[in-house]
């Protein structure tokens, strides 16, 4: 689909929609319209129908008419809706229905009337692409994809920032009902002889990363029986045990009261049984390293896929914060001083971490923007909530805690603790803490960070000002000085004049 750009509406610069990823689906028929970064793009509209066009494959072979009219009618909205917002920069890709159906082409052309240009996948395309979405999502990723959509399962291996061996199963969603008619031994041996026959019947080195909706629902199931404090399934983990439990448990449920449960469509809650009875069959064939659930796959792959190579070694994390930080106040430049500043007292002696620190310094300085009221909650929603990627729920954690501190409620809550070591949390609020004390001193200017010093020693956290700015040790630095050396088990002092040695 191509357009020239005429004119711009009035959103600004950074929040402009600017590309568009169209997939066509063999169950859902999708607009995913983007904004932001390149390398961590934020979904600035998400539109679909469920327009099952892969439903009668296993039948009859074809898209249904019906089915295809919703598609068509839903695309036609979709190509108004791009034109409306100017969008130029469009991919479109169909998927299994429309590769496998017998009137595919038919319909594809269908589609090509309305001015949107279809790019027909293979199999194999589908599973690479899948699998680059992921290793955006999870930089030095390592393991098997299974990207699970309505028409096909595909299995990819990851590596080293690439792909290999990616094959498309006839496993998908829309197809497994039939496979279970004869019951759950016929279906595990069916399930068995599709994943030997493309020489998947083998173990697997690494985690299995899960793609697709249905996937994402077994991950909310799992979190909603656990009680799980967060609400996010993109980078939650199974152990194989966990796996199994929740897959035996979700393959004889009735899809009604998994509907019930936040977060699970009704069509998903119909899926949901059979997809985790392959899971099952997944899970003793491939024997993987746990699950991880990934939000990123054949959509965000097409844009990364895109990207230039300096682009993709951007840190997704630190790449999104300053992104979303940036209008809010917060300087990539400040948090590497105020980072730099706190170094000597709180700085982790891990390399991962400390990207988490400066992470959740760039969080405390938007958090300051916030009213005093809404500071904690909501920024510890940021933390908590809020899609990140290059981030596990640890570090949702530790960032959290982090955040918490900046606001001098350093005690670590119940749901953190479920989710990170006391220990570490501990640690992660002394960030906070330590932040907290740097702005205290002087808004956190340049000025006021070359003219002081935090260091820890013998026992003694000591807070050096240099005589031209003794002005600024108030009753309130004195007061998170002693709160700070307290948290860290130390004797506060405070220096104005003669700076400690060392």
């Amino acid at each position: 689909m191509t357009r020239t750009v005429s004119g711009r509406n009035s959103i600004g610069p950074a929040d402009r929609p600017d590309r568009a990823v169209i997939d066509i689906g063999s169950n859902t028929v999708r607009l995913v319209v983007y904004s932001g970064a390149r390398r961590t793009p934020d979904v600035w509209l998400n539109e679909k129908v469920t327009a099952r066009l892969g439903r009668d494959l296993v039948t009859t072979g074809k898209i249904p008419v019906e089915a295809m009219d919703a598609a068509l009618s839903e695309l036609a909205r979709f190509s108004v809706i791009l034109k409306d917002l100017e969008i130029s920069d469009v991919q479109c890709v169909a998927t299994a229905a429309s590769r496998d159906a017998k009137n595919g082409k038919k319909f594809l052309d269908k589609v090509r009337a309305l001015g949107i240009e279809p790019r027909l996948l293979s199999g194999v395309e589908e599973a690479n692409i899948s699998a680059m979405g992921v290793i955006g999502a999870f930089p030095g990723a390592k393991g098997l994809v299974a990207d699970l959509g309505g028409g096909s399962l595909e299995l990819v291996e990851i590596g080293d920032g690439t792909y290999h061996h990616g094959v498309s199963l006839p496993l998908g969603t829309l197809r497994l009902p039939a496979m279970r008619e004869d019951g759950d031994a016929a279906f595990r041996k069916t399930v068995g002889k599709v994943l030997a026959a493309e020489k998947w019947a083998r173990k697997v080195e690494g985690p299995l990363y899960l793609v697709g909706g249905t996937w994402r629902s077994l991950a909310l199931f799992a979190m909603h029986r656990s009680k799980y404090p967060l609400t996010d399934p993109h980078a939650f983990r199974l152990s194989n045990e966990e796996a199994s439990k929740v897959a035996k448990k979700l393959a004889g449920m009735n899809p009604e009261k998994l509907a019930s449960i936040s977060g699970i469509t009704s069509t998903r809650a119909e899926s949901l049984p059979d997809a985790a009875a392959m899971l099952r069959v997944l899970l003793s064939r491939l024997k993987p390293d746990g699950l991880i659930v990934s939000a990123w796959g054949l959509r965000e792959g097409l844009l990364f896929k895109r990207l230039e190579d300096a682009a993709r070694a951007q840190d997704p994390l630190l790449t999104a914060i300053t992104h979303f930080t940036a209008p809010r106040g917060a300087a990539l430049s400040t948090a590497t001083m105020i980072a730099g500043w706190t170094s000597g007292v709180v700085r982790p002696s891990n390399q991962t971490t400390e990207g988490l620190r400066l992470a959740a310094i760039m969080l405390a300085l938007a958090q300051i923007r916030l009213e005093p009221n809404m500071r904690l909650k909501h920024s510890f929603e940021w933390a908590m909530d809020k899609r990140w990627l290059g981030l596990d729920h640890r570090g949702r954690a530790l960032i959290g805690a982090a955040l918490r501190g900046a606001c001098n409620s350093p005690d670590p809550t119940s749901a953190l603790l479920k989710l990170a070591s006391e220990e570490d949390l501990r640690e992660a609020a002394g960030w906070g803490l330590a932040f907290r004390l740097c702005r205290r001193i002087g808004a956190g200017s340049r000025a006021s960070m070359l003219t002081s010093s935090l260091s820890r020693s013998n026992g003694t956290l000591t807070l050096w000002l240099d005589k031209s700015r003794e002005q600024l040790a108030s009753e309130h630095v004195t007061a998170d000085l002693k709160a700070l050396a307290q948290w860290l088990g130390c004797a506060p002092e405070l220096r104005i004049g003669q700076r400690p040695e060392g």
